[in-house]
């Protein structure tokens, strides 16, 4: 079950693509948006995150910080930022594996990946906007764009 608008996002603190803890508590008091994606590298995800690259001023502008977080080890991320050229964090839920995505609700235990998972977090940690799409079904992110606009106002 996945989280819904109005509930406490969890706390977490993974490893992002150089090897740098970032936590959601110390976070608190700027927005965030969290963005779970199947793959490093895999054709939806890339053109996801290449879309999020490409409009990260819509989100930076609006004060949100802007994570992304796949199952992928810190390696694999890594080279997924240097390809793509991501001004974003990169964080790995891999080990344990999957738990951050676990605690969204966003996990699919039989493949061992997050699905699409779209979580916008205010300043105070409650969640403002959330959307869950399977992993072939690419997301449309002018939700997003909206509930960033609607923190940002």
């Amino acid at each position: 079950m996945s989280l819904s608008v109005g509930d406490r996002a969890p706390e977490f603190s993974l490893p992002d693509q150089d090897k740098q803890v970032v936590s959601l508590a110390e976070l608190r008091g700027t927005p965030v948006l969290l963005v779970f994606y199947p793959f490093a590298f895999s054709g939806i995800c890339t053109g996801e995150l290449c879309q999020l690259r490409d409009e990260l001023a819509a989100y930076t502008d609006a004060g949100v910080k802007v994570l992304a977080i796949s199952t992928d080890p810190v390696f694999s991320l890594k080279a997924f930022k240097a390809q793509e050229g991501f001004d974003f964090p990169l964080l790995s839920d891999f080990w344990p594996h999957g738990e951050t995505a676990q605690a969204y609700g966003v996990f699919n235990d039989k493949a061992g990946m997050a699905v699409r998972g779209t979580f916008l977090i205010d300043a105070e940690g409650v969640i403002t906007f959330a959307e869950v799409n399977g992993p072939g079904d690419a997301r449309e992110q002018s939700g997003w764009k909206d509930a960033v606009a609607k923190i940002a106002a």
